[in-house]
């Protein structure tokens, strides 16, 4: 299934060097993005519908458009960096004509499929850059008899599930659960959610893909080889080319689940309860998925363990009579009714699944995510210490922190078969969230500094040598590449190890191979040698 415009033609450098060649010679005066503009309109061969999907500062659309995808308000500010110019491609040749455009003028380039990158990479840069932005690109065509999907990147997850969920009730997809992150990037960094216990993640279920390299070639999986269609499946966004599309593997489910929910406050016994979670949700059936949110509530620290089991609630209440009595589970606690219901009904309570359409629903926040992995259970009585101290703080009421289960077949996946390494000997993830209202933002630097206190606080109780950390939970404060646009492997692997331990490596020698002149790039992408 490989859409005619995505055929690439070995004309094109050719023909497209000696256009360039002309345009520069024919604008020596002009500034970079009035070239970039000249260079996009030679080259395209429908200059007229071309040009109405760019946007420069003086389009009264350019603001609205710039801004429709930005989650974060700390990079939707005065003087947050902005594009010079915004593409909205329809076809594969304006992406190309991006790409080669942008390397001629100096300019960079950034790729936004949702807007969700927690620090802006995706549409932000310090020096004069190009914004692609997917939003015309996310066409989903679902194939129930053979188990797939072909998935634009510029798709959020809400609608791939709304356009699987209408075709078939048994079938699903491994990834994540709000519904407003773009596949492209959600992909490119691993991507997880309810299903990975049981099928690994998102990036484990890709089977092809198209990608543009730095060059404008188009390539699916047999041209470009297995070590790049290893390296954009977990090796992070915004390194190695832009991914047209992605053909996914679906996934069996049963037309019923059941979704639950208990909640506990430290006077219900939260702390002892989050301390046995440890030694309990790891090894539980794949088939079951529960994780703890740990928040502020009036006057005192609240703990909810919600999640999915992938069958009905008479099999679910003994299976944790048995492995989790303290819980205290009760039929009251759960509902049966699909996947897709069980994943949003709180969102979307009148079952209005046609809300997964809108791309637009998240609410911007000013917030900051960091994220650990544990391997050994953390002692009750670190728990009990970082209640008081954490969350009676006025900024407390701003945090919360999630603890997301591993095992099950994350366990059995080699580390090695995608660029995301957080395999065996994990038992679960530490999500630290703070964030804020609009309205409530009078001084983010104290949330800033409240998180990192805490993240730096729990340094004894999570994984060493490297502290593993989640790509797609993006976090500058663990280093970022040289500004001078030329990064040593030593430079990177501060924050490369982090994210990606022994496959670090493996991605610079994949980097170095298809983009030699590192063009893709921006403040934590994988570098050439």
């Amino acid at each position: 299934m490989k859409p005619s415009h995505y055929n690439y033609h070995p004309t094109f450098a050719l023909v497209f060097a000696i256009l360039l060649a002309f345009s520069a010679a024919s604008t020596a005066v002009a500034q970079p993005h009035d070239q970039f503009l000249r260079c996009l309109s030679l080259h395209s061969n429908d200059s007229s519908s071309f040009s109405k999907l760019i946007y420069t500062r003086s389009n009264s659309s350019y603001s609205s458009i710039l801004e429709s995808s930005i989650r974060s308000l700390r990079f939707d500010t005065e003087a947050t960096p902005k594009p010079l110019v915004i593409v909205t491609p329809l076809h594969a040749s304006h992406i190309q004509a991006t790409i080669l455009c942008s390397k001629r003028h100096g300019l960079q380039i950034r790729t936004r499929s949702g807007g969700h990158d927690f620090e802006g990479l995706s549409y932000v840069s310090q020096v004069p850059f190009v914004l692609v932005d997917f939003v015309n690109l996310r066409s989903i065509d679902v194939d129930v008899e053979s188990r797939v999907a072909w998935v634009q990147s510029g798709a959020t997850v809400g609608e791939l599930y709304y356009r699987i969920y209408e075709k078939t009730r048994t079938l699903a997809f491994p990834a994540g659960s709000c519904p407003t992150i773009g596949i492209g990037g959600h992909l490119s960094g691993g991507g997880y959610g309810v299903f990975h216990r049981k099928y690994g993640l998102a990036a484990d279920n890709v089977i092809d893909a198209h990608v543009i390299d730095a060059n404008g070639r188009i390539l699916d999986r047999k041209s470009m080889g297995e070590d790049l269609f290893w390296a954009i499946r977990g090796g992070g966004g915004g390194s190695f080319g832009i991914v047209l599309d992605w053909k996914i593997k679906l996934v069996p489910v049963p037309p019923t689940v059941t979704g639950f929910s208990v909640t506990k406050t430290l006077e219900q016994n939260a702390t002892q309860l989050i301390h046995q979670w440890q030694y309990i949700a790891h090894r539980l059936p794949k088939d079951l998925f529960f994780l703890v949110t740990i928040s502020r509530a009036n006057e005192t620290v609240q703990a909810t363990f919600s999640g999915l089991y992938l069958g009905l609630v008479d099999e679910l209440i003994p299976l944790m009579e048995t492995r989790f009595p303290e819980l205290g589970l009760t039929k009251q606690d759960c509902i049966e009714t699909s996947w897709i219901l069980v994943m949003y009904m709180s969102q979307f309570p009148n079952n209005t699944l046609e809300s997964l359409l809108n791309r637009t629903a998240a609410n911007k926040t000013w917030f900051k995510i960091k994220s650990d992995y544990v391997k050994e259970p953390i002692p009750e009585s670190v728990f009990a210490e970082i209640w008081p101290r954490y969350f009676n703080e006025d900024e407390g009421r701003y945090g919360s922190i999630v603890l997301v289960p591993y095992g099950g077949e994350m366990e059995e996946i080699p580390e090695t078969q995608t660029p995301f390494p957080h395999r065996a000997g994990n038992m679960y993830k530490i999500i630290y969230t703070i964030g804020r209202e609009e309205e409530e933002n009078l001084d983010f630097q104290r949330s800033l500094s409240w998180i990192r206190r805490f993240y730096e606080d729990m340094t004894p109780y999570v994984s060493k040598s490297p502290r593993e950390a989640y790509v797609n939970y993006r976090d500058l404060d663990l280093g970022v590449n040289n500004r001078s646009g030329i990064t040593s492997y030593a430079e990177a692997s501060i924050w490369g190890l982090k994210y990606f331990k022994n496959n670090f490596r493996r991605l610079v020698q994949v980097k170095t191979l298809v983009d030699p002149q590192n063009f893709f790039k921006h403040e934590q992408s994988i570098p050439s040698w």
